[in-house]
């Protein structure tokens, strides 16, 4: 019997790269390939690139540079480049880096083991289609390993939206919902794998409208199915746009016990003009109010957000709105970052904001959600919390899991495995994370 092959993924950018890199190790899987944690005895080596952060393209550029020595050394060795930047350089990713062998987009990875063929046949392989075939379909009947306590599952891919900063709708197309019984086969046979906790993921994710028996199904709807699931205890989503947040979604997480307390939901901007700038058909006021609604049904819940400083045409008087917003939702988390041209977007070609005064305008706004984000932390102490374990801690008999609320939570003393779900009494905060002990 021939030694398995090995295969190294390098994953960029968002959960739902993770995710995919999880189908293509997969799709691998059934060709011989066993996942390895260095390239250097890798037969195969993916990087599965992210198109939204700065110079994406010139990093996946760099680290493929990294990669000649191992190439020469090992002639048999197969480079492939996956994701955003692949679908976005196509054929210059080749031409300006001949050591590459195969370039599959986001859409295709499901053909990864014919593509795979062909280049140890010699080829050099590039599919950036946009193929009608489900991908998730073509991928149910490969091997399938033992899970940890939680796992990602894509219900939902690509964006209408056309926000002016954003490649997703060039990358990754038009939006697209799975059909609701293929996610729950996938739900189920996670659960069966040791899954308890499944985060739902999509570019825009309550925008989420698969097939179910009845016509369409809303991503509410589809959280109410995930909810009789047996075993699966915890459901997540990520990530959501104000205009598809339905009534029927903010009542579930008020009712639905297996939805945790979390919502991750980008507003980007607290200027209407900016926000209007961007193409983000809301405004903060209608945003705010989105908020009330949301914590009228939830008044425990987390809220996150995603912030751009910098954009092209902002004021101090814009990005004082901003300030302004986020002092009034007060963040339990959220994301920000300064404004960065992506080729193609409408936002790229218009007057940019000097970089200083960008830099400058990112540290406040970080300084102000750091402050929320560490009085949300402190204000869990005292407070028990149902923790989902999912590693061992540095200490002998220390733990560390997820609370409802996303926080990390290290409990020391704990007799608990992996994938035990407890209750927890919040004893202190820290930078990060918090510590507590076990409720008897």
């Amino acid at each position: 019997m021939s030694a398995p092959k090995k295969l190294f993924i390098k994953t960029y950018g968002c959960q739902m790269n993770v995710y995919d890199s999880e189908r293509m190790a997969e799709a691998l899987g059934g060709e011989g390939y066993v996942e390895t944690k260095s390239p250097d005895d890798a037969d195969m080596i993916l990087l599965n690139t992210c198109h939204i952060r700065e110079k994406a393209a010139e990093k996946v550029y760099s680290e493929l540079g990294r990669f000649k020595g191992l190439k020469a050394e090992k002639p048999d060795l197969k480079i492939g480049v996956a994701g955003c930047v692949a679908q976005a350089e196509g054929q210059e990713i080749m031409r300006r880096q001949p050591l590459v062998d195969l370039v599959v987009g986001p859409q295709s990875y499901h053909r990864l083991p014919e593509m795979e063929a062909k280049a140890r046949e010699g080829e050099k392989v590039l599919d950036t289609d946009f193929p009608e075939e489900d991908k998730f379909e073509k991928l149910k009947n490969r091997p399938k390993a033992k899970r940890g306590p939680t796992a990602f599952l894509t219900v939902q891919e690509g964006c209408d939206k056309f926000c002016a900063f954003c490649v997703v709708p060039y990358t990754r197309g038009a939006e697209v919902s799975r059909p609701a019984d293929r996610i729950l086969r996938e739900a189920q046979d996670l659960v069966e794998r040791g899954v308890r906790e499944i985060t739902l993921l999509g570019q825009n994710v309550n925008a989420y409208h698969g097939a179910g028996p009845n016509g369409d199904m809303t991503l509410a709807q589809l959280i109410w199915e995930l909810d009789k699931v047996d075993g699966l205890e915890r459901i997540r989503f990520t990530t959501s746009h104000p205009n598809d947040m339905q009534d029927d979604l903010i009542e579930a997480h008020g009712t639905c016990a297996k939805l945790m307390p979390y919502l991750h939901l980008p507003v980007q901007a607290g200027s209407d003009k900016i926000l209007k700038r961007m193409n983000r058909a809301h405004t903060a006021e209608s945003y705010l109010r989105l908020i009330e609604r949301i914590r009228a049904a939830r008044p425990d819940i987390l809220i996150s957000g995603d912030f751009i400083v910098g954009f092209p045409e902002e004021t101090e008087a814009d990005f004082q709105a901003t300030l302004d917003l986020v002092e009034e939702v007060k963040y339990g988390t959220a994301y920000s970052f300064k404004y960065s041209t992506r080729p193609g977007t409408p936002a790229a070609e218009r007057p940019q904001v000097d970089p200083a005064e960008a830099d400058d305008r990112l540290q406040r706004l970080q300084a102000l959600l750091t402050k929320q984000q560490r009085e949300v932390q402190d204000s869990m102490v005292g407070r028990d919390v149902t923790v989902l374990f999912e590693k061992a801690g540095r200490f002998p008999g220390q733990m560390v899991g997820k609370s409802d609320y996303l926080h990390a939570v290290h409990v020391a003393d704990c007799d608990r495995a992996i994938g035990d779900l407890a209750r927890v009494r919040i004893l202190s905060s820290g930078a990060n994370s918090l510590a507590g002990a076990l409720i008897d």
